[in-house]
């Protein structure tokens, strides 16, 4: 175990730049905050570094830092104990259901649906380039750490949705809209690519050109929408019951 205790560490200015997007896309790291995050990322052997401000000891490269470190590497206001300096995840050929997400700007929405994805069975995540950024710090929190076995994209949707059906044409592309098909009326094919539009906009008019069949969440009157996170987690537990 090594020992830091100046913020003006070069190692910590590294690990501080982690904080912003363009350095963890050049350098391919993200971090990962509190005991649980750090577990998770070590079952799937994705950390590189641990920082900590107690003397445990860990099968990689540890460094026990103070109080002030960590605090300058977090953005909570009560600083954890343990950072993990993490590998981002591959991406995987996509096999099966896919959940497509079409601009998804809020990190907790994100964070939530990728929770959803884990519980109700659906392992491929599609990503637009313009969606909120996977390894922004509140996304990884809202995940609670158990986003790391899923196969998670970011790319083009429509190029993406075109070439799944050019190599299987059994999958169906399915929208939620609020003037879709009732969702408890429906058998969810399979494979099928569902789309979850922008948190206001909806699917954007290129992507919706893709979709085969749009389906909607019945609601009584005193409800007008549900949010992206509450509706893809419906949509997708509807699929896993049928």
């Amino acid at each position: 175990m090594y020992k830091i205790e100046s913020t003006q560490n070069e190692k910590v200015k590294y690990w501080s730049k982690l904080k912003d997007k363009k350095t963890r896309d050049e350098e391919g790291l993200f971090l990962v905050e509190g005991d649980h995050l750090v577990k998770e990322a070590l079952k799937y052997h994705l950390i590189k570094e641990i920082l900590t401000l107690d003397d445990n000891s860990y099968d990689v490269p540890t460094y026990q830092v103070t109080n002030e470190i960590m605090k300058k590497l977090t953005e909570q206001q009560t600083p954890p104990r343990v950072i993990g300096v993490c590998q981002k995840l591959k991406e995987h050929e996509v096999l099966g259901s896919v959940l497509v997400l079409d601009e998804i700007q809020d990190p907790g929405n994100l964070g939530t649906i990728l929770r959803s994805a884990v519980a109700f069975g659906m392992k491929n995540i599609v990503l637009s380039p313009t969606c909120v950024d996977l390894y922004n710090p509140k996304v990884i929190r809202s995940t609670e750490g158990i986003f790391f076995p899923l196969n998670i994209i970011r790319t083009d949707l429509v190029s993406f949705i075109e070439k799944q059906k050019m190599s299987n044409e059994s999958y169906v592309v399915m929208g939620a809209d609020m003037n879709g098909e009732d969702v408890g009326k429906i058998i969810f094919p399979e494979p099928v690519i569902l789309v979850i539009g922008n948190e206001g906009q909806g699917i954007s008019k290129e992507v919706r050109e893709c979709i085969d069949t749009f389906v909607r969440i019945p609601m009584n009157d005193f409800c007008e929408s549900l949010n992206a996170a509450v509706s893809a987690s419906i949509l997708m537990y509807e699929r896993s019951k049928r």
